[in-house]
């Protein structure tokens, strides 16, 4: 499969191995014990939590400093496309998605179902680790893909936005509580992200996903901006979204962690 073809979902079975690492870069953002004991053939390492910020606010982006080092270690250059997954249904993928649209870099793919439905398709792991010509990329970060708190605040009762939380039923509903504050974001709904993907097919995106968000009015007309504790559940539903081909999509990286503990946040449960 040639780079140029490359859609944004590719299911295991139509990716081309080996990968030519001067034009695809394949990023396995898996744990390091899962890596070790098997990736994809050619994929390169990116620990998941390198793509947090430092506790107390983890969701937003690492500093620039980071930034610069995760993608100089992965060879970056305008070219590259990069072909992601993890092996958890597209969370850890769907944030990196995230962090290449942040840096104005939109040639990805993602591979549906990620490691699961690699290994339940019967394609070949290699344990082998594998790292990438490093390069010295200059970033820039690009805001339009990020909602900050006071944007969200200001304007919460926007006609033309939705809210999607992907946080699990009972944190949407303040039954359990992870911040000073427990319940959801006025107006929010709730579609928790693992419903978003099929655990019979490997994780892969649920063939139905369109009407059932369509149901809860999170539809394609509309802004929409999802979130969860730390934008790691909603990098899944970002990234969900985009495959859908809605476009408008955001993500309210502060999440829970920063909304729930705001003194000044109003909350509904």
């Amino acid at each position: 499969m040639a780079q140029a073809t490359l859609p944004l979902l590719i299911e295991p079975c139509d990716l081309t191995l080996p990968i030519d690492a001067r034009t695809t870069r394949l990023v396995d953002l898996c744990s390091s014990e899962q890596y070790l004991a098997g990736h994809i053939p050619g994929a390169v390492h990116l620990a998941p939590s390198r793509t947090a910020s430092p506790a107390p606010r983890p969701g937003p982006l690492p500093g620039m400093a980071e930034l610069q080092a995760i993608f100089a270690e992965l060879g970056h250059h305008d070219d590259l496309h990069y072909i992601v997954y993890d092996d958890e249904g597209g969370g850890w993928a769907g944030r990196f998605i995230w962090m290449l649209d942040c840096i104005g870099h939109h040639h990805y793919s993602y591979i549906n179902g990620g490691l699961k439905a690699w290994i339940a398709d019967g394609l070949t792991l290699e344990t082998m680790p594998n790292q990438a010509e490093p390069s010295a990329p200059q970033l820039e970060i690009e805001r339009g893909h990020t909602i900050m708190l006071t944007d969200l605040l200001a304007d919460l009762n926007n006609p033309d936005r939705v809210i999607w939380d992907a946080r699990s039923p009972q944190e949407y509903r303040g039954e359990k509580v992870v911040a000073s504050k427990g319940g959801h974001i006025p107006g929010a709904i709730n579609f928790e992200w693992t419903a978003g993907m099929d655990p019979s097919r490997g994780l892969r995106l649920r063939s139905d996903l369109a009407e059932q968000l369509q149901q809860l009015g999170i539809v394609p007309d509309k802004e929409v901006v999802t979130h969860c504790q730390t934008h790691h559940r909603s990098g899944f539903t970002y990234l969900a979204a985009k495959i859908l081909g809605y476009p408008r999509v955001k993500a309210y990286a502060g999440s829970w962690s920063e909304w729930g503990n705001h003194p000044d946040t109003p909350v509904e449960s």
